[in-house]
């Protein structure tokens, strides 16, 4: 079993949902055989989809001879594809930023998500994942947000955002693991032992 862990928090050993997706991995890797790749997210290894990444996509699209600048990108942008499509099970651990995902969750996602790679298109029957038989579990953290709060104390987009884009890429197996509120709680601890718990017991 390959395991991808996608680091999307900045805090180092002070991240909650970093945490608690550990926890969710050492239970993982204890399956015999198991490996382990991780992205760190905000390590500045990931490469923009800038202007030559576009140029080298729309160049596979037309026929047209992309520039060595834009082939150089677009290696990059593959490399990426390539560790994602490799695993077997996904572990993402992300906070919540401003009710959605961090800007650079959404730069992996720009990047992996592409025609012939993680989905494909029909005109007649319209997109179809192509990422199948593969799992995902998805760790949240949140300061103050959670579910059943009371009114003006945030949203979240984060859940369904990615629930419908592994959907859209074919990984229909995905649980989804909140830690909150982490900050405006006086019972902290409990929190978060009780979504480690939850993490564990879903491998299990």
């Amino acid at each position: 079993m390959k395991i991808f862990h996608i680091n999307a928090s900045t805090r180092g050993e002070e991240s909650q949902s970093l945490a608690v997706a550990e926890r969710l991995i050492a239970k993982l890797r204890a399956a015999p055989g198991a490996t382990l790749d991780r992205l760190d997210l905000f390590d500045g290894s990931l490469p923009a989809f800038d202007a030559n990444a576009v140029g080298a996509k729309m160049a596979l699209f037309t026929g047209a001879t992309a520039t060595a600048a834009q082939k150089a990108t677009w290696a990059k942008v593959e490399a990426v594809f390539k560790r994602f499509a490799a695993a077997d099970v996904y572990v993402v651990n992300t906070p919540l930023w401003n009710n959605g995902i961090p800007y650079v969750l959404k730069q992996f996602i720009d990047l992996v998500t592409q025609p012939g790679w993680t989905f494909g298109f029909d005109p007649a029957s319209g997109y179809s994942g192509l990422m199948t038989g593969k799992r995902a579990f998805v760790v949240h953290a949140s300061g103050v947000y959670h579910e059943g709060i009371r009114p003006n104390f945030g949203s979240d987009f984060a859940t369904p955002y990615l629930a419908d884009w592994f959907e859209f890429i074919g990984v229909s197996e995905l649980e989804q693991i909140h830690v909150a509120p982490t900050v405006v709680n006086g019972d902290y601890a409990s929190t978060k032992a009780k979504a480690i718990a939850r993490a564990e017991a879903l491998v299990e």
